[in-house]
């Protein structure tokens, strides 16, 4: 019987070294690097991309982090970065848009992970040959994590990309600006978690070749105020060079390069807010527990510190590269109040006057239903895609922009209600349905997963997202006006009906949003 145990034993802990050989791993300049495979892709999960930015690192730019000895496990996600967390969701988001309870939070924060296809990542070094999109979660730089179910990259890696996610640091924590900080820093302050993806690219730059990615075809992402983010990434001289395409999704203000706060007036409205919270320096927040810290600080927002973001009004691209944008159709930023048959004809009179009739055969209201979907339609119109034109035609002769109006109702709870809701498009472009609980998929969304997430692939790896068995997508151009409906139905249509853009511009300005402002997620 003693020799049955040890035969067992000998085999059980054979077993163990065959799997840990088996698992992949990756040598990047801090060390080795062991993750685990799963259905034909590599995960490497946690990975440190610079130090933990606490005690005097707290409120600092980010600094390398240390090396190791022996192998690094890289099988679990890192704790988010200091924030509330919400994970059973709140309304639209259920749970799969929200960062886990699992890993909890941590001012220990700044990790990335990493979504490879399998023969790409082993023992040997692979060819650095594999495109990079490098996805920046939303959440209002207020929370967020790489945990995100939604933001899986496995469907993705599947299809010949290397998928990077980033925690970057939120809240106060992550933005707050102050006059000790500038004095402290060099001139400058504020923008940490803005900092923390340039690291993070940085690292990626120097480090994805061990996973089989190729450094010089990166292509950022975002949304909400990832695609904030992304802006300002591409207005930002310290990310240039490190991408070369961008996929910015329902940023706060259509049609700009990205909205920055004034650092003076940013620094300033700090120490009222640290004041408020019986904090008077940097030194006193810096002694706090993190929460407390995060949460005395004041707003969140992007600041023109004149380091990372130029200083002043003007915010140029740094970086003029190919891009994918978009909205969803009942987005935070171009949503409205759903009109009537009788209420829709009122507003066209009181904006149009005597071209009211002229204004609904473009945006007809016959029926209660009727009104509501012009009236959305109308607002998406006015509030992004006619001020994307205008952007285009601003910047002149620039790489493609490809846009994208998403219509598509995910099926779930009061998905009536809530429509094509902000954030909604993203388990479809990350082809991650199976990580939505409570939600009854169909076919229709299925097919509509795989061509989002298949124009995504194909802009990932050439800038263009058109590709063999997916409908045409055209540049949107100032004379070429199109877009693709993202809809139960993928079509490119003209982004406002011919005609009607002039009828718009003339007419006054419609009533405000019902909601949204801020970030959104």
């Amino acid at each position: 019987m003693k020799r049955l145990a040890f035969a067992v034993v000998v085999v059980l802990a054979g077993a163990a070294l065959a799997a840990r050989a088996a698992a992949p791993t990756a040598v990047v300049a801090q060390g080795t690097l062991v993750g685990t495979t799963d259905d034909g892709v590599s995960m490497f999960l946690g990975v440190p991309f610079a130090a933990p930015p606490v005690g005097k690192l707290r409120w600092a730019p980010p600094t390398p982090p240390a090396a190791w000895t022996g192998v690094r496990s890289a099988t679990a996600f890192a704790p988010a970065c200091i924030q509330t967390l919400a994970p059973g969701g709140h309304e639209p988001w259920t749970s799969e848009y929200m960062s886990p309870a699992g890993p909890g939070v941590s001012e220990d924060c700044l990790y990335l992970n990493i979504w490879t296809p399998a023969t790409r990542a082993g023992s040997t070094r692979p060819a650095a040959t594999l495109p990079v999109l490098f996805w920046i979660y939303g959440g209002g730089f207020t929370e967020g994590s790489g945990a995100v179910p939604v933001y899986n990259g496995a469907h993705l890696a599947r299809q010949g990309l290397i998928v990077v996610n980033v925690n970057y640091r939120v809240g106060a924590l992550g933005f707050m600006a102050h006059p000790e900080l500038t004095a402290e820093q060099g001139g400058a302050s504020g923008n940490y978690g803005l900092q923390d993806q340039i690291a993070a690219l940085r690292w990626v730059r120097d480090n994805i070749a061990a996973f089989g990615g190729d450094p010089t075809r990166v292509t950022i992402a975002g949304q909400s105020a990832g695609a904030m983010s992304a802006q300002a990434l591409l207005v930002s001289p310290m990310a240039k060079g490190l991408f070369r395409a961008a996929i910015v999704q329902s940023p706060a203000a259509p049609g700009t390069n990205g909205v920055y706060a004034p650092r003076a007036a940013t620094e300033q409205a700090a120490v009222a807010a640290l004041a408020r919270a019986g904090v008077h320096s940097i030194a006193e927040a810096r002694a706090l527990p993190a929460d407390r810290a995060n949460g005395s600080g004041g707003r969140a927002r992007l600041v023109a510190d004149g380091r990372v973001i130029p200083e002043g009004e003007s915010h140029p691209f740094a970086s003029n590269v190919p891009m994918m944008t978009g909205y969803t159709l009942n987005d935070l930023f171009v949503s409205r109040a759903p009109a009537t048959a009788a209420s829709w004809r009122a507003e066209a009179v009181a904006r149009y006057g005597d071209r009211a009739d002229e204004f609904l055969r473009f945006y007809p209201g016959a029926t209660d239903a009727e009104a509501a979907r012009s009236a959305q339609r109308e607002a998406v119109d006015r509030a992004f895609n006619l001020k994307l034109v205008a952007w285009l035609t601003a910047r002149g002769p620039v790489p493609p922009v490809y846009a994208y109006l998403f219509t598509h109702v995910e099926p779930g709870p009061n998905s009536a209600r809530e429509g094509a809701f902000h954030s909604s498009e993203l388990p479809y472009e990350f082809e991650t349905l199976d990580r939505s609980p409570g939600r009854n998929f169909t076919d229709v969304d299925r097919q509509l997963a795989a061509t989002f997430s298949g124009y995504v692939a194909n802009f990932v790896k050439t800038g263009d997202p058109n590709g063999a068995s997916l409908p045409q997508w055209p540049a949107m151009t100032p004379e070429n006006k199109t877009l693709m409906d993202m809809g139960d139905r993928v079509t490119a249509t003209r982004a406002v009906p011919e005609g009607a853009d002039a009828i718009i511009a003339a007419g006054a300005p419609p009533a405000p949003p019902t909601r949204g402002g801020g970030a959104g997620r």
